[in-house]
């Protein structure tokens, strides 16, 4: 089985990484050199293009940065184009409900299989190979992919017929751990108010009620207000908040919360926090309320 995987960021070098060392012949593209260079040093093939890479690959994994990223390789940068017919393409990138219907639909038309498979978990959980991957599509097409599945992740989660449908989930997802993280930055506020650490208080609740990875990856970070290198940037926090909001609005979901997230996220890059951890998004509660 050939496979050619496209964008290896930091959540997509240790991943193909994974799949060299369980033995799959990979061939490798990034926008950037460095990145290619390192996976071609691991024993993949560095391709100079994202087409020069899919050329007769069986399968195409892509973990790219955003929708415009995702447009601009596989449509503009010919992807779709190159792949043979009976190849399939999965999509393990965060992207909107209505890009992911329409890649559904165009590789339809050129008799390539797609899926949508985005994942859970922070560079760490890559590099162990214990993903949590949200599946959608035929699952028949799913089922020739599950073992390379079964290298990159724990569990696959299959959430129904249609790609879109993981991809709403996933959303759905990043936009409860955007909740979190306001959350416990207004919470932070308030002891901090009250002349109660914030690291026992983080410690506290990570301990107790709260003993998740979310509260407590995310905790720790605000605890000790350790915010790069980021592993995954505020900036991208937003683009997923947002996304859920359009792909709610496309079902008449009303998301109040979601509405009072954006502005936090909005606030944070107003004052040049794009570029830190997610978790950076608690310092607005306490800017708000004098504490920076």
């Amino acid at each position: 089985m050939k496979i050619a995987f496209l964008g290896l960021g930091t959540m997509g070098l240790p991943m193909a990484a994974n799949l060299i060392k369980a033995g799959y012949q990979v061939q490798g593209w990034n926008r950037s050199a460095g990145p290619r260079e390192k996976l071609a040093s691991l024993g993949a093939t560095a391709a100079e293009t994202a087409a020069e890479a899919v050329r007769d690959a069986d399968v195409v994994i892509s973990i790219l940065a955003d929708d415009n990223a995702t447009r601009s390789v596989v449509l503009e940068g010919n992807v779709l184009a190159t792949l043979k017919p009976g190849a399939i393409h999965l999509n393990m990138a965060t992207i909107s409900v209505d890009l992911a219907v329409e890649l559904a639909q165009l590789h339809q038309a050129r008799n390539i299989g797609y899926l949508a498979a985005p994942v859970l978990g922070r560079v760490n959980v890559a590099e162990a190979g214990q993903l949590n991957i949200l599946a959608a599509g035929d699952s028949a097409l799913l089922a020739k992919v599950q073992p390379l599945l079964d290298v990159l992740g724990q569990k696959t989660w299959y959430l129904g017929a249609r790609p879109e449908q993981a991809n709403a989930a996933k959303l759905a997802v990043n936009f409860m751990i955007a909740s979190a993280i306001g959350t416990m930055g207004e919470a932070v506020a308030l002891v901090q108010g009250h002349e109660v650490s914030k690291t026992d208080f983080i410690d506290l609740i990570t301990s107790t009620l709260f003993a998740a990875p979310v509260y407590k990856g995310y905790g720790q970070a605000i605890a000790s207000d350790t915010f790069e290198p980021a592993g995954f940037k505020l900036a991208l926090g937003l683009k997923d908040v947002r996304l859920a909001q359009d792909a709610a609005e496309r079902v008449n979901v009303p998301m109040a919360i979601a509405g009072t997230l954006r502005a936090a996220h909005v606030e944070s890059l107003a004052h040049d926090e794009g570029h830190l951890d997610w978790a950076a998004l608690a310092r607005t509660a306490a800017r708000r309320a004098g504490q920076l």
